[in-house]
């Protein structure tokens, strides 16, 4: 069940630090959690865990795909490894041993992925990834997901202690904009309708729900009644939803913090071609790379904005 909270606000806590306070959380109750850092323990506010808990906590240096296969040995002993880097060395640098070590071999890992898309900033073009979701949700058995604010990423990780599998989570590490109320509960594989409409439906993950819902409110000004739907899990898609909302609004507008081709517009278009056709728009990177730069100058830069939303809606309309 969710809750919304008020809108514009940042949330009160760091998504590095819901992580860190998890992992010792975890250690602390007994749970055979291992965490695993290629040379960003500061990066992610490890630092501390490691020193207090030095046998759950281990920084294999810059060196992913071991990162990856080392995780997958852990997991065949009974421990529950959950592998931290950034989104564009967790999907290319180590995409063979993400296929052979862990999805093929059905091994129970979770890939946490931080600095998503524009959000890596001052990193620059080597570190932000736009295709990075399209590459993990090619292989059989992964489970991708892109979280929302603080409250949803506390609860999808107390999720995955429990839950066998590859799992791949895309995050920001800093703060993000607040969504949920305290208290919220999500379900893996079903999106959350955040706004009802009757119009258009807009379709939206990680960044991209604050906007999407700013969009929705200019476009209610202009008597656009527009639905907002968060689909925080990319793979597998909440097909049924999308079926419906297409069936109820007849338009679809998909907004993602990565690449057009492969995240959640194509994801989205494929549901709508085998179900619903309806005309959509997707709100994206296009055929691009990423460049040093504050989130806000990016996302303006980028095009994934709520004015950029708004306009593609009226395209349809």
């Amino acid at each position: 069940m969710i809750k919304l909270a008020p809108a514009g606000l940042k949330d009160d806590i760091e998504m590095r630090k819901v992580y860190a306070g998890f992992v010792a959380g975890q250690i602390e109750a007994g749970s055979p959690i291992i965490a695993l850092e290629a040379d960003l323990m500061s990066s992610m506010a490890m630092d501390s865990v490691a020193r207090e808990y030095p046998q759950h906590v281990i920084n294999c240096g810059i060196m992913e795909a071991n990162v990856i296969g080392t995780a997958a040995g852990l997991a065949l002993t009974g421990r529950k490894p959950f592998v931290h880097t950034f989104t564009a060395f967790a999907s290319r640098r180590c995409f063979d041993q993400l296929f052979m070590a862990l999805d093929y071999q059905r091994n129970n890992v979770k890939v946490i992925a931080s600095d998503a898309g524009v959000t890596a900033c001052h990193n620059g073009g080597t570190h932000m990834s736009f295709e990075d979701m399209g590459i993990v949700r090619g292989l059989a058995h992964s489970v991708v997901l892109e979280v929302t604010d603080a409250v949803m990423f506390a609860d999808i990780l107390r999720q995955l202690m429990d839950l066998d599998g590859f799992y791949w989570l895309r995050t920001i590490r800093k703060q993000a904009t607040s969504i949920y109320a305290p208290g919220s509960t999500f379900t893996i594989g079903k999106g959350n309708v955040l706004r009802e409409g009757d119009d258009i439906t807009l379709i939206a993950n990680g960044i991209m729900v604050a906007e999407a819902l700013e969009a929705a409110r200019q476009l209610e000004q202009e008597g656009v009644s527009a639905a907002v739907i968060d689909m925080f899990t990319l793979k597998p898609i909440d097909r049924m939803l999308v079926k419906n909302y297409a069936e109820k609004t007849r338009r679809i507008v998909t907004c993602e913090n990565h690449s057009i081709h492969n995240g959640l517009g194509s994801a989205v278009a494929e549901v709508l071609v085998e179900n619903c056709p309806v005309p959509m728009r997707r709100v994206g990177v296009k055929e691009r790379y990423g460049q040093v730069g504050t989130q806000d100058f990016l996302q303006q830069e980028y095009g994934l904005t709520a004015a950029a939303i708004v306009e593609a809606a009226k395209s349809l309309l």
